[in-house]
């Protein structure tokens, strides 16, 4: 008797024909050409493309920093392209967690008050989650320093920090590593996968480097506004353990 099919994961997000104009002085400079693409629950894709492919615009779309001009995208199931700007903003708060290339840490705040800064403003602060989080990222000798005090790879291991303290769905990642050195990259990625296994959220970091990108589950790219996919070393690999 042939053994039922396993049940396939269900969609977390789902990209159907995104696209986005920006205005030049040219003319309209058309971004993103019909872009889609779609993730599971617990699952991490890598988004790789030339400069000005359009990646951090889908990345802000998806953010729900910005919205398309035609086309959707779905979180769960529902649509969130469309949302009030109040609705937008309680979506990033609570359902997402985003890390910037930039850290963009608030520089009047000491470690401790920017790893709970998301978590407190979204009602979902959890003092023994956050106590975790500080430990598994090494930071607690860390915790009354500035971000002036920090050095890059210790501001970005913060910024994982404040972007999974809300237990996270979904977290977005632009170029995370794109402002350190390989060895301090390869540790925060490290990190921040070890943190999405944990948390079991799915991940969608974009990135240049196709040595990084081979880390996570799946890879696509960028190409003329359009993601292709492309072969998934790390999810074989996975699969054959």
């Amino acid at each position: 008797m042939t053994p039922p099919d396993k049940p396939q994961p269900r969609p977390l997000l789902q990209v159907e024909d995104l696209r986005k104009t920006y205005p030049s002085p040219q003319g309209p400079l058309e971004i993103l050409k019909g872009a889609a693409l779609t993730l599971t629950e617990g699952e991490s894709l890598a988004l790789m493309g030339e400069s000005g492919s359009g990646k951090s615009t889908l990345l802000h779309l998806i953010g729900a920093l910005d919205r398309p001009d035609s086309g959707e995208i779905r979180l769960d199931g529902a649509p969130i392209s469309r949302l009030a700007e109040a609705e937008q903003a309680a979506l990033r708060c609570k359902t997402l967690g985003v890390v910037f290339q930039q850290f963009n840490l608030i520089s009047s705040l000491d470690v401790r008050a920017n790893l709970a800064f998301q978590a407190r403003i979204s009602g979902r602060f959890d003092p023994q989650w956050l106590e975790e989080l500080t430990e598994r990222l090494g930071l607690g000798a860390l915790l009354t320093r500035y971000p002036e005090q920090l050095s890059g790879g210790q501001q970005q291991r913060v910024a994982i920090g404040r972007a999974l303290a809300v237990r996270p769905r979904l977290l977005l990642a632009d170029e995370p590593t794109g402002n350190l050195d390989e060895a301090t990259g390869d540790a925060v990625l490290g990190l921040a996968l070890e943190l999405v296994a944990a948390t079991g959220c799915a991940f969608l970091m974009v990135t240049h480097s196709a040595r990084l990108a081979a880390r996570l589950d799946r890879q696509a790219c960028l190409s003329c506004g359009v993601a292709i996919e492309e072969d998934a070393p790390g999810r074989k690999a996975r699969a054959a353990r």
